[in-house]
């Protein structure tokens, strides 16, 4: 059993790769989830220090020796699991609790079954790193090891109105780093856990225990205005889901003169069905909408349980479009597709004049319904590849290297659109462009 010999504490974010292969320096997220754990444990007298590996210089392990807590808690995705493992073990090496939690670990808990780890958390009833810290034991949502067995208390899901303030300390110190595109710094609020929606290839929708929950509005207005920040990036999985929210939330920003750039997510079939209030979302400050489009056929969408058809999406771009409002329309390439489905999705694109999007290679999540059809046709366990930017699955209808080479030329095609758009100007061009290219040789061909 560990000693507590201070009362400091280390949450950790790991880096999202090692690698050049990824978006650093374009999309960085703000650590909301430990900045919400850092305000709890200040609040219980503790010590907490934030560590992310998105922005830190200082190595973890530099960092671990220089701090010298007692207790270390790691959270990540998926492609984050073997660093989150990595560096459990460097802490208790280093005599500490360790702790695991965020969605990953929820979902996936029995990958985390490990000597280097005390306790896995599997809610976001983040008071139960208090009562840990305190020598108690929760009642349920944990997993602990006990005598070389691991004994697993189910979870149950947390009311987030019970959440307090984020400790943005650490954010605050890194405005330099913390973005979502052009927007530098852009702050995170979330309003809600979980979704209201069941489409198929997501994991989003288990969050929570399967419970959607939401905060009062006039709270997260009371947040977004004492936040030192001009941009705010809505993380909830769907911000635009109730009409009569969204009408108290704008009539609240109006009233108090708040005056910021939002960025949230929202479905296609909400904003063709309320165009009125996608003007008035434009009025109070919205600048991006992040919509899953997911397919440019009705037959993928069907698939995936959308529940939406390419009429409602063509409608939600051209609304968006006439509004001022930038949409980001996120596709799946999916497994499936054969080389004309590729191209299909620029045609899809170009037609309707979306200007921002974002491609996702077919990536089953390990905890979705639909990954036990792929688990046969997996071709690495290597959760690292899980970044929606490798290929973890055979392709049905070419080669892995086939489905690469059109995948990675429908990247360069969009980055080359975008270039002639004029978006995203702070971007090196150059540098993507030629990634993508030697990576049209390097994975496919």
């Amino acid at each position: 059993m560990t000693v507590k010999t201070n009362n400091r504490v280390l949450l950790v974010h790991p880096e999202i790769s090692r690698n050049k292969y990824n978006f650093a320096g374009v999309i960085d997220n703000e650590p909301l989830e430990l900045e919400y754990i850092s305000a709890l444990l200040r609040e219980c007298g503790y010590a907490p220090e934030i560590w992310d590996g998105q922005v830190e210089k200082q190595k973890f392990a530099d960092r671990l020796r220089a701090v010298k807590p007692f207790a270390v808690y790691v959270c990540g995705r998926t492609r984050q699991e073997n660093f989150m493992k990595e560096y459990c073990a460097a802490a208790k090496a280093a005599g500490c609790i360790t702790m695991v939690g965020g969605l990953h670990v929820q979902l996936n808990y029995s990958r985390f079954f490990s000597e280097d780890i005390d306790w896995i958390l599997t809610s976001f009833d983040i008071f139960h790193i208090a009562e840990i810290l305190s020598g108690s034991e929760p009642a349920h949502s944990v997993c602990l090891r006990h005598e070389g067995k691991w004994i697993i208390k189910p979870a149950q899901p947390f009311d987030i109105s019970r959440l307090p303030r984020p400790d943005r300390s650490y954010f605050y110190a890194h405005t330099d780093r913390y973005r979502y595109l052009e927007l530098l710094p852009c702050a995170h609020v979330r309003s809600a856990y979980c979704c209201p929606f069941r489409c198929k290839f997501c994991a989003r929708n288990q969050m929570n225990c399967g419970t959607y929950t939401i905060r009062p509005i006039e709270d997260v207005v009371d947040e977004i205005a004492s936040i030192q920040c001009d941009n705010i990036y809505f993380i909830d999985d769907d911000f635009l889901f109730d009409r009569k929210r969204i009408e108290r939330f704008i009539a609240l920003i109006r009233q108090r003169g708040i005056r910021k750039k939002y960025v949230c997510y929202g479905r296609a079939d909400f904003v063709a069905a309320n165009p009125d209030l996608m003007r008035q979302l434009k009025d109070i400050g919205f600048y991006y909408v992040l919509t899953g489009l997911e397919a440019a056929d009705g037959r993928h969408l069907k698939a995936y349980n959308k529940k939406t058809g390419t009429q409602t999406n063509a409608e939600a771009v051209r609304i968006l479009n006439e509004t001022g409002i930038n949409m980001m329309g996120m596709f799946i390439v999916d497994l499936d597709f054969r080389r004309a489905d590729f191209f299909s999705i620029y045609k899809w694109i170009r037609r309707h004049d979306l200007k921002h999007t974002a491609i996702s290679i077919y990536t089953p999540e390990m905890s979705s319904e639909q990954f036990a059809d792929y688990r046969s046709r997996l071709i690495t366990t290597d959760p690292g590849q899980w970044d929606y930017l490798h290929v973890v699955a055979k392709p049905s209808n070419m080669s892995v290297k086939r489905y690469y080479f059109y995948y990675h030329i429908l990247v360069v095609m969009l980055f080359l659109k975008g270039k002639r758009d004029g978006i995203y100007d702070f971007l090196d061009y150059g540098f993507y462009i030629r990634s993508m290219v030697k990576n049209l040789f390097r994975f496919g061909g």
